[in-house]
Formats: structure tokens, sequence, C-alpha cells
């Protein structure tokens, strides 16, 4: 019987990551799958700004967004299309269970598409 593993929530793993790289970060752009409160607070406490738009339940969230500088935000585009890049030509799984091997091996997989880019393009 082929049983599926259960796919987890990136959004768990995004505050693990800001916390092991907190010293290089000033500011952090996600979407808002990575909105919540207690997030937002341990951002603030380390002294970077998050630059993540509020889920819109209230008049207040809309005004949250509001203040928001689009042109920091808006640039999220660029590190989606190295995403996107990186999952199509070195294919999308990790192969590591656990989180710290899982991040070794996207490091790497990083590192492979640079140096690809860079022998491509000089």
């Amino acid at each position: 019987m082929f049983t599926v593993r259960p796919r987890k929530n990136d959004a768990k793993i995004g505050p693990q990551v800001a916390r092991r790289n907190a010293e290089d970060l000033r500011s952090l752009a996600a979407d808002r799958a990575y909105d919540g409160k207690p997030f937002r607070d341990d951002l603030h406490l380390d002294r970077i700004r998050p630059l993540i738009k509020h889920r819109i339940y209230s008049s207040l969230d809309r005004a949250h967004n509001a203040r928001m500088s689009s042109c920091w935000y808006n640039r999220r585009w660029m590190v989606e299309t190295v995403f996107s890049s990186i999952k199509r030509t070195l294919g999308s799984a990790v192969r590591a269970r656990s989180w710290h091997l899982e991040f070794r091996e996207m490091v790497l997989k990083c590192a492979v598409y640079n140096l690809r880019r860079t022998v491509r393009y000089p």
C-alpha cells in the first residue's frame, strides 16, 4: 500500500530560518502565510522589520497593509523567480529528513544554482 506523508507547512520553518540568520537580517519580506503575531513579535525583538502583509479580517488589517512600503514588499518577485528556477533545474524535493539537513541541502542547491549561472554567464 502506498502512503503519502503529509506535507509540512513551511510557515513553521520560517521562524527557525529567521532566528538562525537574525544577525544578518534587517528586514524580512514574506507572503501572508507568515503573518502570525508571535512571528512578528519575534522579528521585532530581534530588530528585524517584518514586510509581511496582514490577512484581512478587519479594517485595521487593511490599514496596516496600506502603510507598508510597496516598493520594498514588491521586490519579492525576484526571490520567487529564483526559487522557481531552482525547482525547475535542480528539483523541488529535498531528501533529508531533519530540519538542519533540509536547510543544508537547500543551501547547497542555491550554491549549485549560483555556480551554474556564473559559468553560463561570465
